[in-house]
């Protein structure tokens, strides 16, 4: 190592191996040698052997490895700012101990900020062993992002470069009484007070590993420590961040992740005290920081559970939880041109919560309509030479559905309504005509609509979709049916003049389809005299 080493790799340690070795032996093994590294490894009182293999690697590494020994103090933060007071490189880079890094990955980093004379650098992370890790930061290399402009407030840890003259100027240090996530807090004001701030996509830098008895500190937090976490790091980005977009922009990501996965499914098996205090500190925040366009921003599961927790309505937060939990979303109210979600609490005086939580504001609800949409029985209906398709299904929406359309259309779904099962119209030119009856009445239990439709077969050669449109806030959804597995009418001949022979059945994707084709009379073989015997005998004119 030379006097002013390139990089220190600050390493907190507490009980992680055996994943410390191999995080170890991804430093020593850097690409950019020995002479240009600094490693410093606090072991924070690990009782498994981790401070003995510290020593071990610093015995063989003189002059590189530091190793320093400490009582426990509960969290990573305390080590990683006693290794930043020891550190001498013109830049800092943290890696947790149970992780590892790629083998050119400080080589590059470190010549992509003197490249580009960045104060921090994101280099690309990727999960192991199930870990997640966002990853739309790092779609391409890019010089030069906004903290504002970017998927950068989705991964603020603080596994990145940073120069250390700007850790230095600004003291930039972890909050040693944060149990987790004590690495936002210093990652969020070195960006914001960053000259530059560079993305380093087109090479995996840091291998992020779950362990196999996930005990990794992100994933032991109780709701209320995570809670009074989250309330430090949204007040501490407040005052650097004045109210307006780019504050939303940095808080989009808390309301998104840290503050929802506070009323999950969990939520209401907690005691009743800890879920009223769960809605008091977010009450608090949700007043503070969760402006109106994050809200209408927010799509309307989170929103109402936010609502719901800002009213103090701990049984209906519960309820509306449970309820999806145990029988999926609720369906959708049509109301003139507005649709809401039915969701606990709608409408409910002694809950006082406003239609607009509940509403649906041009959020994507494919996949809600998808999964309401059930079949329920197909038949076929011949009068004379016309012949129609009895489809008989439940809508998940509810009130006025007067327009809503039951076809036959020709060619596959488009591969954009393979994940949520459906897809919103582009516009009206892609919805059918009306064309058939159907008839629409309120399910029995009030949780969707009965709908019947009489969809007329068509005598040509095709072979074509059976498809729900319904308008939902202003949008058309195409809605593939899914027979679920259930029996089908048996394939059928109609037709005096031409005959055709017409089938319902499932494709491959379970999506029920209709094919017709012209019976055509055999060439002469054993099967042609069968085939006149039973074709229909044409009448003669008089």
């Amino acid at each position: 190592m030379t006097a002013c080493p390139d990089v220190t790799v600050i390493v907190a340690v507490y009980n992680t191996m055996p994943y410390l070795t191999e995080c170890l032996n991804s430093l020593v093994g850097q690409s950019i040698g020995l002479e240009r590294l600094e490693v410093i490894a606090v072991d924070d009182g690990s009782t498994d052997g981790s401070g003995g293999e510290l020593d071990r690697f610093a015995a063989r590494y003189p002059g590189v490895v530091t190793v320093l020994h400490q009582a426990n103090s509960g969290g990573p933060a305390a080590p990683s700012n006693r290794a930043l007071d020891r550190a001498t490189g013109r830049f800092v880079y943290f890696v947790g101990s149970d992780d590892h890094l790629g083998e050119e990955a400080l080589e590059r980093l470190v010549a992509y900020a003197d490249t580009h004379e960045s104060d921090v650098v994101a280099g690309r992370m990727v999960g192991v062993d199930g870990r997640y890790v966002h990853q739309k930061l790092y779609a391409e290399n890019a010089p030069d992002i906004s903290l504002y402009h970017s998927y950068l407030p989705f991964t603020l840890a603080n596994t990145k470069l940073f120069r250390r003259e700007l850790v230095e100027k600004h003291h930039l240090r972890f909050p040693e009484d944060l149990p987790v996530a004590s690495d936002q807090p210093f990652t969020i004001e070195a960006c914001v007070r960053a000259r530059r701030i560079s993305v380093l996509a087109d090479y995996i830098c840091y291998y992020a590993v779950k362990r196999g008895d996930a005990s990794n500190i992100t994933y032991r937090a109780d709701h209320l420590a995570r809670l009074r976490c989250t309330t430090r790091i949204m007040d501490h980005a407040a005052g650097l961040v004045a109210p307006g977009p780019r504050r939303d922009a940095l808080f989009a990501r808390h309301f998104a992740w840290e503050l929802s996965k506070l009323l999950l499914a969990d939520f209401p098996a907690l005691d009743i005290e800890t879920r009223r205090l769960l809605c008091e500190g977010l009450s608090v925040l949700l007043d503070a920081y969760w402006t109106d366009a994050l809200r209408d921003a927010t799509g309307v599961k989170r929103r109402v559970r936010f609502g719901l927790a800002r009213r103090g309505a701990v049984e209906a937060l519960s309820k509306a939880i449970t309820d999806e939990a145990e029988h999926g979303a609720p369906p959708f109210l049509l109301d003139g041109d507005r649709a809401f979600a039915a969701y606990p609490g709608f409408r409910d005086p002694a809950v006082g919560l406003d239609d607009r939580y509940y509403e649906v504001l041009g959020e994507t609800v494919a996949g809600r309509l998808a999964a309401g949409t059930e079949f329920e029985s197909a038949d076929w209906e011949q009068r004379g030479a016309d012949l129609r398709l009895t489809v008989r299904l439940r809508l998940g929406v509810t009130g006025d559905v007067s327009s809503a359309v039951v076809a036959l259309v020709q060619g596959a779904m488009p591969q954009s309504a393979d994940r949520p099962g459906a897809r919103r119209l582009p516009g009206q030119d892609g919805r059918p005509p009306a064309d058939g009856d159907l008839t629409a009445v309120p399910a029995a239990d009030g949780t969707g609509t009965q709908v019947c439709a009489r969809v007329p077969v068509p005598a040509v050669r095709a072979k074509k979709g059976v498809r729900v449109y319904v308008d939902v806030a202003g949008s058309t959804y195409e809605i593939p049916v899914r027979t679920g597995g259930r029996p089908m009418p048996l394939a059928r001949r109609w037709g005096e003049t031409d005959p055709y022979r017409v089938a319902a059945r499932p494709n491959t994707k379970g999506r029920l389809v209709i094919t017709t084709a012209p019976l055509v009379e055999p060439r002469d073989g054993p099967g042609t005299r069968l085939w006149r015997l039973l074709r229909p005998k044409r009448k003669r004119s008089r």
